[in-house]
């Protein structure tokens, strides 16, 4: 039913934030460069560490304090209803991002906005939004088209980025209330945020079997909400009838295979994986807008949403890629393919000096968004449907921590970096990029061995 869909919500949320991202950025970059104490304007260097500083505090709260939330939201979406995981952080993100427009109209200081992200975090922030729109999205669809159904979230998500970005500049530049720059442009990132507060409340439905409960009950695998052990033996019965007895015994043997001993090496095997992709992508996408508002390429208003509006083409081209791929590939394979695809594009991003070569990484990068939804379509095939939400939210949570942790560190290597080699940043993540592929290797090495793989219980 298209009540249960989350596209409306992911396209609403992603438009505000692809607003309020330019806004936050270019109101940041005005603020040090004229409220400085000294009688001449900052210097490049100056204004570009004064930033960096910003960001890192700004990203420490944004990812720390969701660490005190995240798990309870998710723990309670669980046990009552999966749209608490939703509708709290989509409410906080409305709430907090009003400070942006508040420091434009009355001339606060930049400091508040720390505020904002610690207000963001308390309510759950993206990590617990993310890992709610995720559950639902799998609850609503068959293992055999999750990673599919995940993918078109992710293609809604970076399509709404793609037309957010582009068009963010422009509003910046050519919408103005008198002297304050940015106030349309946070204006109609409050008002897509408020529409979806209002639409995960009053709109959207929980699918069928995913409203919560005691989050003990077996996962809802057919539309009539029986249990797995059920289905399996009322599908035995079925092939028995179809197709004789060795057609019935194969089945049987590959379904006690599937809900056999736990695999809990191979999720681990995952997370090393999500993480290690995650520090490197975190750190070089962190760093990257001071990269390109700083010379030789020195952008403006409109190249930056152009700038973001190349980033978010990248869930397009993913997209694609999954539909083709998951046709001839395995999961891990794709996932493989994201990984080498996003390392090769930030191995030139280093040597960027002219706008087109900019573009020329971001082309390269075509694939680099499968990774993560892939890792999350396949975990969500070796864990019970009612363990979802905390299986997704410890996942958030670790990717969370990894970009707490990877956007102070790339920072602070980017501002000792910055007069030596700018794109230093960048051949580490390439690195990272290509150690992260090892734990997937070893991964599809082990489950080629294997006929099916295992199903790990819910505790």
């Amino acid at each position: 039913m298209w009540r249960s869909w989350v596209e409306p919500i992911v396209a609403g949320a992603q438009l505000a934030s692809s607003f309020y991202d330019t806004g936050l950025l270019l109101v940041v970059k005005n603020y040090f460069n004229h409220s400085t104490s000294s009688a001449m304007a900052p210097t490049d260097k100056e204004q570009q560490i004064a930033i960096s500083n910003f960001y890192i505090i700004n990203n420490l709260l944004f990812g720390l304090c969701p660490l005190a939330t995240a798990y309870v939201l998710a723990w309670l979406g669980d046990r009552k209803h999966h749209k608490i995981t939703i509708c709290v952080p989509l409410f906080g993100y409305l709430v907090s991002r009003l400070f942006l427009l508040l420091v434009i109209l009355l001339d606060w200081p930049i400091e508040v906005m720390y505020g904002s992200a610690a207000l963001n975090g308390l309510t759950g922030g993206f990590t617990t939004y993310w890992a709610g729109i995720m559950a639902l999205g799998s609850l609503n669809s068959s293992e055999r088209g999750r990673s599919r159904r995940l993918i078109i979230i992710e293609l809604t998500y970076g399509l709404a980025g793609f037309i957010g970005s582009l068009a963010s500049g422009h509003i910046f530049v050519h919408f103005n209330v008198s002297y304050h720059h940015g106030t349309v442009l946070v204006s109609c990132s409050l008002t897509f945020y408020l529409f979806c507060v209002i639409y995960s409340i009053f709109v959207l439905k929980v699918p069928r079997g995913g409203g919560g409960g005691n989050g003990n009950s077996a996962p809802n695998l057919a539309s009539g909400g029986i249990s797995r052990r059920q289905w399996v033996e009322q599908t035995e019965r079925t092939k028995l009838l179809d197709g004789g007895p060795e057609q019935s015994s194969s089945l049987i043997r590959d379904e006690r295979q599937r809900m056999g001993p736990p695999s809990k090496a191979i999720i681990a095997l995952f997370f090393t994986s999500a993480v290690l992709y995650d520090l490197a992508v975190v750190g070089a996408v962190d760093v990257l807008p001071l990269f390109l508002i700083k010379k030789p390429l020195e952008w403006g208003a409109v190249y930056i949403g152009y700038s973001n509006a190349a980033g978010y083409m990248i869930f397009i081209t993913s997209f694609l890629g999954v539909f083709i791929f998951s046709r001839y590939f395995r999961d891990t394979t794709m996932i493989m393919i994201g990984m080498a695809s996003f390392s090769a594009g930030i191995f030139i991003m280093a040597y960027v000096r002219w706008t087109f070569l900019y573009f020329i990484a971001r082309a390269v990068m075509l694939f680099s968004i499968i990774p993560h939804p892939t890792i999350r379509s396949s975990l969500s095939k070796l864990v019970k449907g009612s363990s979802y939400g905390k299986i997704f939210v410890v996942l958030q949570l670790s990717l969370t921590v990894s970009g707490v942790v990877s956007s102070t560190v790339y920072n602070m290597i980017y501002q000792d970096t910055l007069e030596w080699f700018s794109g230093f940043c960048f051949l580490l993540s390439f690195v990272i990029g290509i150690i992260s592929i090892i734990p997937i290797s070893i991964i599809a090495y082990k489950m080629s061995s294997r006929p099916a793989p295992d199903r790990v219980s819910e505790d």
